[in-house]
């Protein structure tokens, strides 16, 4: 009886070792960001938002959206548009319609002529990108 244990044992042994080879090779490869890189570009348009300032507001909500689809486009997330691309990620962010709204300022800004923003708007606009930005792993 114990001579057929032993290479029963070591059969399952093979075939856990080769169940567990081949899930590595066909995992999805998870993308990997210059974190470092990312958080000083978002910290560089946190600081330029100036309450003081509403030339700041603008530029800021379009450079935060210009950061979170490049991290996007990194991901490989298909699309030739940002919001083609939200289409594609709508598991990959802890709250997608608080970054449709974000993106959605983003256009009426930069297509709707003299829109103007508060402080407020700009900064939650930024909020949002910064949690978008972190539920990717970019920051």
């Amino acid at each position: 009886m114990e001579g057929g244990v032993t290479p029963f044992i070591l059969a399952i042994l093979i075939v856990a070792a080769l169940v567990l080879v081949a899930m590595m090779i066909t995992k999805k490869r998870q993308h990997r960001f210059d974190v470092e890189k990312y958080q000083t570009r978002f910290l560089a348009i946190e600081n330029h938002l100036v309450k003081s300032n509403t030339a700041t507001f603008m530029k800021t909500v379009i450079d935060g959206d210009k950061l979170l689809d490049k991290a996007m486009m990194e991901m490989g997330i298909p699309g030739k548009n940002m919001g083609e691309r939200l289409k594609h990620s709508r598991d990959k962010f802890t709250d997608i319609n608080a970054v449709w709204r974000a993106h959605k300022l983003r256009n009426a800004l930069a297509h709707e002529d003299d829109l103007e923003i508060t402080y407020r708007q700009a900064a939650t606009a930024l909020s949002i990108y910064k949690q978008a930005l972190k539920d990717l792993g970019a920051i």
